[in-house]
């Protein structure tokens, strides 16, 4: 049994577009924003309330991931929480904590300008109306322009009684 878990995921939208930075060795490093909104109705006057939180999100390895991260688009970003802290010119103590992940962990949900779906695996994948994942080891998904379900073009919707899941394996 393991002695800890450090696991966050989100589904929310970008603050503004991304960027991309390189570390000395190479390595991609971007950077975003990420807000996510609670919804509730207040018991006593009974309107809709709303509350916002800001996610810091630090990217590995995504290359060519910051051209499709652009302000407004929703993405589920799968990671770890890591709190960093430095020294500002002032000399007083910082703190700031991030969620840490890699491509495999990010997925564009409003997809492309007029599309849906579509991971982060190199180049952008899925259709309008798609099921799709990232591509990386551990995704669940189908369709998509990396292959998809027998008989059916990538993003093709099921139709009629048509059962999306050929496999009645699913381990939940």
């Amino acid at each position: 049994m393991a002695s800890s878990l450090n696991k966050v995921m989100l589904i929310g939208n970008l603050g503004k577009d991304a960027e991309t930075r390189h570390t000395t060795s190479g390595t991609a490093v971007t950077n975003f924003t990420l807000a996510t909104t609670a919804r509730w109705k207040d018991q006593n006057s009974g309107e809709w309330k709303e509350k916002t939180d800001w996610h810091e999100v630090v990217l590995w390895r995504g290359d060519r991931v910051a051209q499709y991260l652009r302000k407004g688009k929703q993405v589920y970003v799968e990671g770890r929480l890591q709190t960093r802290s430095w020294e500002d010119q002032s000399g007083q103590k910082r703190y700031r904590t991030e969620v840490v992940c890699d491509p495999a962990g990010l997925m564009l949900l409003g997809g492309r300008e007029g599309g849906s779906g579509g991971g982060f695996g190199g180049a952008p994948q899925g259709g309008q109306g798609s099921y799709s994942s990232g591509g990386g080891q551990g995704s669940y998904g189908a369709g998509g322009s990396q292959g998809g379900l027998p008989g059916r073009g990538p993003g093709s919707p099921p139709s009629g009684g048509e059962s999306i899941v050929d496999d009645d394996d699913i381990p939940f």
